[in-house]
């Protein structure tokens, strides 16, 4: 159970926009937010963040120095931002300017207008991420620590955002890979009790090495979650059809991941 809500969170809202500053401030307040920081730029957001990390950074895409991916890059380089929580706030639906922030591992994309629902599910994510009591997997014939999971992803700061993920839940074996054929030569070296891969990678693709697990591997029955960006119906369903376990979109809800293993493990 968590130990931590909602309201007990420090946000810091980066928005360059005094009308936007009042409107997201209002909705936040009506989800239970009682402590909000804001600032109109990224630098200023960097510096504060050093000295004083809030619990979440919420941003708008464009600032007048950087752009959200911008700081949500820079945040990912620091040693003591990487891991915390971002949530982006914008009206931008172009899908190369939103993909920095998929692969960043942020806990939300709204857009504006968003609903509170869709700003408390959010934040919700955030208080998952800080609390890891509210996020362990229910105790089964085998315990979380004693699970070993292959993560296949080309972004390294999606691969420790999902790591940390299920680091919460109480796994703590895991191996990398950055590609499908990394992840098929790890294969062929250990056993694993659930993979989470991506589907666009280079050398191999998410779906083929989906396929090659279930057709040409010795553990052919391992859960498989993908977790991608990729919104096409075509392709998501050849993924399907190849027998991947679980579909989730990039950024995801840390609960819905825990839900799922709960049920497949």
């Amino acid at each position: 159970m968590s130990m931590i809500s909602i309201a007990d969170l420090l946000v810091l809202l980066v928005e360059p926009s005094r009308t936007q500053q009042r409107l997201i401030q209002q909705q936040m307040e009506a989800v239970g937010i009682r402590n909000i920081d804001v600032l109109d730029d990224g630098a200023s957001a960097l510096q504060v963040v050093q000295h004083n990390p809030p619990d979440v950074v919420v941003s708008a895409m464009y600032l007048p120095d950087m752009t959200g991916a911008e700081l949500v890059e820079a945040l990912r380089t620091g040693e003591v931002s990487q891991d915390l929580p971002f949530l982006l706030i914008s009206s931008e639906t172009r899908p190369r300017m939103l993909e920095p922030l998929r692969q960043a591992g942020v806990i939300g994309i709204l857009p504006k207008p968003f609903e509170l629902s869709h700003l408390r599910d959010a934040l919700l994510a955030a208080v998952d991420l800080l609390d890891p009591d509210s996020m362990r997997l229910e105790e089964t014939a085998m315990q979380p620590e004693d699970l070993q999971v292959l993560i296949v992803d080309d972004s390294r700061t999606s691969r420790r955002y999902i790591r940390r993920v299920l680091e919460n839940m109480g796994v703590e074996r895991f191996t990398e890979a950055e590609n499908g054929r990394e992840g098929v030569a790890a294969m062929q070296d250990e056993s694993f009790d659930l993979i989470v891969t991506d589907y666009n990678m280079p050398e191999m693709d998410g779906a083929a090495f989906v396929r090659y697990v279930r057709e040409q591997s010795e553990q052919p029955a391992v859960p498989i979650l993908m977790v991608t960006s990729v919104s096409d119906a075509s392709r998501l369903a050849q993924v399907e059809q190849a027998g991947v376990s679980a579909i989730f979109d990039k950024p995801f809800e840390p609960r819905n991941i825990l839900d799922l293993l709960n049920r497949v493990l």
